[in-house]
């Protein structure tokens, strides 16, 4: 395994711990962190539900605190990590801050298989209108399938 791969998954994990963190205060499983230069730039799971805010994803939300840490909206050169493939809403904050990787868990079709409501696009099909923000795909989706069982456990 390269150190690329360990560090794609220690980070990947960070997300997941954070999207619990979110699930246990009644938020989705979702997860997202963002790194620069192997640094944390910022980790945030979903605040849709406690800020009443149906744009407040866990990637919008690590953008924006990116953003606010770095004082910049151009997030050239950063990474960042989902516990699930972001949603079309979350692709274009992701192009549009120029975000040059993303790296996923489970994927939208997974998040529409437990009941959320999702578009079924996926950001391979999004790439073609232009972005070439480079994707690695299903890193950890074990774990992070095991986000979505363990919410819809507290759901049922």
């Amino acid at each position: 395994m390269t150190s690329q791969i360990k560090s794609d998954e220690h980070f990947m994990r960070l997300a997941i711990a954070k999207a619990m963190e979110g699930v246990n205060q009644g938020e989705d499983p979702f997860g997202s962190c963002i790194v620069k230069d192997g640094e944390v730039i910022s980790c945030e799971h979903n605040i849709c539900t406690s800020s009443v805010d149906v744009t407040a994803h866990a990637e919008v939300h690590a953008i924006r605190a990116a953003s606010k840490k770095l004082n910049t909206m151009d997030l050239s050169g950063c990474v960042i990590y989902s516990t699930c493939e972001p949603c079309p809403m979350c692709f274009t904050a992701i192009y549009w801050a120029k975000i040059d990787k993303i790296v996923f868990g489970t994927r939208i079709a997974d998040a529409c298989a437990i009941g959320f409501t999702q578009l079924n696009l996926s950001c391979r099909e999004l790439k073609q209108f232009g972005s070439d923000v480079e994707l690695v795909e299903e890193v950890l989706k074990e774990e992070s399938l095991a986000l979505f069982n363990h919410w819809a456990e507290l759901h049922q």
